[in-house]
Parts: C-alpha cells; structure tokens; sequence
C-alpha cells in the first residue's frame, strides 16, 4: 500500500452520500454476499436498484427478469427470490438479468454519488476486494461504508468487514475469524432465531461468513442507457 493512501471509515446511507474516492459498500447480511453468489452462478447481468417500484417497473418492461430482493429482510411480493442466499445458491442463472433491491447495500450504491469507484463488498470477497484497489488504485483514497441495519442503524458484520478490510489495505491483514464466529451471539442471532428461520434461515449466516469464500470483484456502474449494473471484473 501506498504510504499515502487515505481511509475512510464512514456508515449507513448518509456515509454513503459523503463517500469519495475509491469506495467499497459493505453489506455482509445479506446483500452483497447475495451478489457474489449470483455471479458465481452465472448471472449475466445484476442490476442493483434503490427502490422497490423501480424493480417492479423493470420487470414490468423485461419480463424475462429475475426479482431478487427485501424489505426487513422479507422477501417482496412478487419477487422470485428473497435476499437469501441459501436461496439461490444452487441455482444457475445463465443467461439471467436479476434485478436486485434491499434495504440497506442497494441503497449504498445509489447514495455514493460523488464516488470516483464504487464497488461490492462483503466477508465472502474481501481479500478479492482489497487485492483489487491495492493493484489498481494505489494511490487512490479509499472510503469504507458499513451500511449496517435497513442503511440507519450499526451492524456487526458491517463494521467487522470493513475493518478487516481496512486491515488488508494496510497489508497489516488482521484474523477475523473468532470475531466473524461471535457474530452467531450478536447480529446473526436471527439466523437461528426459530420463530425468524422462515426470513433468516440459519443457512445464510454460514454462507455470509464464509470469509474470503470467491475471488469475485465487483463494481456498479451507470450505463449510457442510465441504469446502474453490477459489473463483474474478476
């Protein structure tokens, strides 16, 4: 790493909005971690929306499209999947456009206008992630977004994930994994909440901690046509 590099700790929408630089929006449960396992599917094209009446009028247009998405972590009417990967991990997707709302990394995304790269992050791609920026964008400042809760309120996972990948930047990588373990009696007490497995399967915690699971980067980006897509770079 360059000696330079500047990095920036910031959360949530808000932090979003202040983001400049080389940005990595962080949302390990669930929706990137989601994303890197779309891609590992074969998606074709991920098209990452802020609002849900805007995943609706794309498929509306395109009927071919795949909803995958959330609202409090419950899957939306109509959608052909909820944010879960435990749902889709055994699905191709060849061929498939999906497009993708959630409550709090979608909207990141959208929100991290002034943004030079904006990029997906997660446990399962961070060492992929920071390989990227340090081999790309050595000098370039880099700012780290924790979206956390529904884009408003701290998140373990987040916070854990974007320090880690702090860490690798500096190349002074820390071990995360007995923290990323306790995550089960913090944040990811849902996933093995009985009364919550049927929006929280315990399933997810296991595939969102898989630290380091996929060399997979990702970047969203506007097309000339408007619309912003996941782009697979590795």
């Amino acid at each position: 790493m360059s000696v330079n590099r500047v990095i920036k700790r910031e959360a949530f929408i808000q932090g979003a909005k202040r983001a400049t630089g080389v940005t990595v929006i962080i949302d390990v449960f669930r929706a990137f971690s989601v994303e890197c396992y779309l891609f590992n599917n074969n998606v074709e094209s991920i098209i990452p929306v802020a609002s849900k009446e805007e995943a609706y009028r794309l498929k509306e247009e395109n009927p071919s499209f795949i909803l995958v998405g959330e609202r409090d972590g419950i899957k939306l009417p109509g959608f052909n999947y909820g944010n879960s990967p435990s749902e889709i991990v055994n699905i191709d997707f060849t061929g498939k456009t999906v497009v993708h709302t959630t409550s709090a990394g979608t909207q990141g995304l959208e929100s991290a206008e002034n943004a030079k790269v904006i990029l997906g992050g997660s446990l399962v791609n961070a060492r992929a992630t920071a390989d990227f920026i340090k081999a790309n964008y050595p000098n370039e400042p880099v700012t780290l977004i924790a979206m956390g809760w529904n884009g408003t309120q701290k998140a373990e996972e987040d916070e854990l994930c974007a320090e880690y990948l702090q860490s690798l930047l500096a190349n002074q990588e820390v071990c995360v994994l007995d923290a990323v373990a306790m995550l089960k009696n913090t944040a990811g007490k849902k996933f093995f909440d009985p009364e919550q497995n049927h929006i929280f399967p315990e399933e997810d915690f296991w595939l969102c901690i898989d630290v380091n699971r996929f060399d997979t980067v990702m970047q969203y980006i506007k097309d000339n046509d408007g619309i912003g897509r996941m782009k697979l770079l590795l």
